[in-house]
């Protein structure tokens, strides 16, 4: 299916938005999601479907002095 990653297309084989954040290598760090507008918590990620078209924002701090 194809979703919108940050505002590109990406074509995605993810059923829900934790195995996309692990597709991403982002478990672990700090990270925000968007989804069609909503945020979405971190404890809700494995079972919050992706549907195609979706729209996901995903936002993650980088550390620096």
């Amino acid at each position: 299916m194809q979703i919108f990653l940050n505002g590109e297309a990406k074509e995605t084989s993810c059923l829900n938005l934790l195995h996309l954040v692990q597709e991403l290598e982002l478990e672990g760090k700090r990270f925000a999601v968007e989804q069609n507008e909503m945020i979405i918590s971190k404890s809700k990620l494995e079972q919050t479907p992706i549907c195609d078209q979706d729209r996901i924002e995903i936002i993650h701090a980088v550390g620096g002095g």
